[in-house]
């Protein structure tokens, strides 16, 4: 009985696991919704209703907002709890606690970059809201209480998996929920890995590798668009960069976490109706990011995406307005090279005076072991991230942190106002409370206006500064100031009749204050734009078609001359198919065709040839990024970084495609020996929606979808549209069509897990059905679930 219901090595313990009345068997279901007609819960104030539609959405008709926000807790956490608390766990860095020893490292990386210590300054900033803090309460309320009527049988699977219990859950939860996204969203800083690189490469060769712009980029912002306002200047000050070498940095965020957004005006569409296009592309996982619904009381009629772990709707519609966010990139984090008084690290130099630090012990929980504890130094920039205790070299490496997600905000205001905002000023007002991860405000009305707005807390910067490590013993090189909302840039109703944002560089040069970024878009906005201009008579369908294109901008720029320096006199009767299959190419990656996976078989072997002078260098750099190896490819072929390193020859860019060929062409041959399948585009790229734990069971690979990266329809191997939206606005009727790679439930053993998946990936979309009334009827409602006070 003791080993029966004990956890050994991981594993669940045995006994409680397979018992057919409280474990595993327990979590399956005959029925996607297995729920009573009615509910009482404490404390409700009035009755709820909930209606389900074919998709399982719910729609939430509530008399007030705090029964709203309730019922949004509790109907969230009833499909998604687990998700809900594992993603906090982890970016409270406490996954060691469930897990064990193997997650130490990865939740002393989570407490060192801030994410508990943003959390909490976003709670007191919600607190002192009303309006958010009594949102925040009721779904915390709401989650409690689904929480509070679980026992061990009811519990979801992976509970029973990792032998662990729900907690309550607290405001404080739902704050770091926000600052995960904002760590997924925002850090995806580069500093150290520049500086490494100007001191390997040096000045000339780092601007040339690493420029910041090209002249003919397509920025979100029109190039016409004059700024009328006086900035805030700041004036740069004599720097030299310190040039510290870094040999492992923290790891961060997948760059590919972004977005596409387009909206066109009634001047385009067939209808004279505006339509807005927004999908949000993530890591593909199980249970979704995203939990999709409506919410209905006197003052508010929303529908959209919602996140577990979060009160409202974040993208998504009323009857008057609609609005997405793309990620708009934009570096808000910034090291600062610390030199403390002495080894007790009590005090640290600024300028001609030593300031007290603050020190926090921090107790880690490990399953099965003793506690292992970590002392993190503050400084007024932010926690010493870096330091002789972690990633740094004896007392010689020190870095600060600074990060805008560390300040004191919130967000959830915007959300709330957003999801009640009934035009153009709305909008504006709603958006000046966020100061959260920049990010692309797209926006559509009933009444015909468009606009984007780019919003965050933006640091007035010097030229550079923060693009390397900064001196944190130098005032000057402090921010200065925060660019005032009014600045920040934003495109309203354009005589283009359309705007977009695909998370490339926000403006050219005439925008008056620094922007900077180490990994701006430079395909996806460009098709997306060379689209919507020869588009007219513009329908829903046409938005879809585009979500969805696969269209391949960076092949286009690129293969052209891989074909004309490659010696087809050398190529055999495969290798010559091969070629010919790429001349023949549309550069669509559709997922059934071979041409997109020798491409990028044969493209992926050039680049890692072209930069070998990044290889084996002992410290971390970043390769340059795609598009500039393209422009150097087209624009200096005979540049000395196409000669490899360790060979006596001196190579060109034509030597580096040739063997590339051959190489990408063999370990396509390995992969079909491997596989025991052709290397079809979906096949090799093996687009996998898997759960947040990698449990094979209860995840889905080879999606059969096209797309990739740098394509509109951005579908790699575990990244890609994680929520698609449509909406069409007019001043008689609202509509919308959605769909997601995945489903409500985060079950695996209920029948609708991952419905949406094949859907998703054949670019099908669903209505969605936005109720005016609780008495409205629909035929795609099938069930409805009345929730009362107890």
């Amino acid at each position: 009985m003791y080993f029966l219901n004990k956890s050994i090595d991981g594993k669940p313990p045995i006994g409680k696991f397979v018992n057919p009345f409280s474990g595993f068997w327990q979590n399956g279901q005959k029925e996607a919704l297995e729920l009573s007609d009615e509910l009482r819960l404490k404390g409700l104030k009035d009755k709820v209703i909930v209606k389900f539609d074919e998709q399982y959405y719910p729609h939430i008709f509530a008399g007030n907002d705090h029964d709203l926000y309730y019922t949004q807790g509790y109907v969230t956490a009833r499909d998604r709890l687990w998700q809900m608390e594992f993603q906090l766990l982890a970016a409270a860095g406490r996954i060691s606690e469930i897990i064990g020893k193997k997650a130490l490292d990865f939740d002393r990386g989570r407490r060192r970059i801030g994410l508990l210590y943003g959390a909490r300054r976003m709670l007191e900033q919600a607190e002192k809201s009303p309006k958010s803090f009594q949102a925040l309460q009721a779904y915390t309320d709401g989650i409690n209480a689904y929480i509070n009527q679980l026992d061990y049988s009811s519990y979801p699977i992976e509970y029973k998996l990792l032998d662990y219990k729900p907690e309550p859950w607290e405001n404080l939860k739902s704050c770091l929920f926000l600052k995960l996204m904002e760590n997924d969203l925002s850090r995806f800083e580069a500093d150290l890995e520049n500086t490494n690189a100007l001191k390997l490469f040096g000045r000339e060769d780092f601007d040339f590798l690493f420029p910041e712009r090209h002249p003919d980029l397509d920025p979100i912002i029109p190039k016409e668009i004059k700024w009328d306002f006086v900035p805030i200047e700041v004036e740069k000050p004599e720097v030299d960069f310190v040039e510290f070498l870094t040999e492992k940095t923290i790891e961060k965020p997948d760059p590919r976490n972004g977005s596409n957004s387009f909206v066109v005006s009634g001047k385009k569409t067939a209808n004279g109706k505006v339509i807005l296009a927004n999908e949000m592309d993530l890591q593909l996982r199980l249970p979704s990011v995203w939990y999709i619904l409506q919410l209905h009381a006197p003052d508010i009629n929303v529908f959209g995406s919602s996140m577990p772990g979060a009160p409202g709707v974040i993208a998504g519609f009323n009857d008057s307005i609609a609005w997405g966010e793309t990620n708009a990139k934009r570096d808000v984090v910034d090291w600062y090279y610390t030199e403390f008084k002495n080894s007790r690290r009590e005090e640290y130099k600024y300028d001609d005076k030593w300031l007290k630090t603050q020190k926090i012990v921090e107790e880690f929980k490990i399953k099965g072991e003793m506690p292992f504890y970590d002392t993190i130094v503050y400084t007024h920039y932010g926690p010493v991230t870096y330091d002789r205790n972690f990633l740094g070299d004896g007392d010689r490496i020190n870095y600060s942190m600074k990060w805008t997600a560390h300040e004191g905000s919130d967000e959830y205001l915007t959300f709330y106002e957003l999801n009640r905002a009934r035009n153009y000023d709305d909008f504006v007002k709603a958006t000046d409370y966020y100061d959260g991860p920049p990010q692309n405000f797209s926006f559509a009305s009933a009444s015909g206006e468009i606009a984007i707005r780019i919003n965050g807390k933006f640091p007035v910067k010097w030229q550079e500064q923060g693009k390397f490590l900064l001196d944190g013993r130098k005032s000057s090189h402090e921010w200065q100031a925060i660019i005032p909302k009014s600045q920040n840039m934003v495109v309203r109703n354009p005589e283009s009749g359309f705007v977009s944002s695909a998370n490339q560089h926000p403006a050219d040069i005439s925008y008056p204050y620094y922007t900077f970024d180490a990994y701006y878009e430079y395909y996806r906005n460009r098709r997306i734009n060379d689209r919507l201009k020869s588009l007219g008579n513009i329908r829903p369908a046409d938005m879809m078609r585009l979500q969805n294109d696969n269209y391949n901008y960076r092949a286009l720029e690129s293969l052209p001359v891989m074909l004309d320096s490659l010696d087809t006199a050398k190529l055999n009767n495969t290798q010559l198919k091969a070629f010919m299959m790429l001349r023949k190419w549309d550069y669509f990656n559709s997922p059934d065709q071979i041409a997109p996976s020798i491409y990028q078989a044969w493209w992926d072997a050039f680049y890692a040839l072209v930069w070998d002078e990044f290889e084996d260098k002992k410290v971390s750099l970043i390769k340059p990024n795609v598009y500039n190896t393209i422009y150097i490819l087209n624009n200096y072929p005979d540049n000395k970084y196409f000669d490899k390193v360790n060979t006596t020859k001196v190579e060109d860019s034509k030597d580096l495609i040739n063997e590339a060929f051959y190489i990408g062409l063999d370990s396509l041959d390995a992969w079909k020996t491997r596989n025991e399948k052709d290397y079809v585009w979906f096949e090799y790229k093996n687009t996998s929606v898997n759960h947040i734990l990698d449990l094979k069971p209860f995840s889905r690979g080879g999606v059969k979808v096209g797309g990739g990266k740098n394509i509109v329809n951005a579908t790699s191997a575990k990244h890609g549209p994680s929520w698609r939206m449509i909406v069409e606005l007019g001043k008689d009727k609202v509509q919308g069509w959605g769909v997601y790679p995945g489903s409500q439930t985060g079950n695996p053993g209920n029948p609708a897990y991952g419905q949406l998946i094949d859907p998703w990936a054949k670019g099908e979309y669903f209505p969605l059905i936005f109720l005016k009334s609780v008495n409205e009827a629909h035929n795609s409602l099938i069930f409805t679930q009345t929730i009362s006070p107890k």
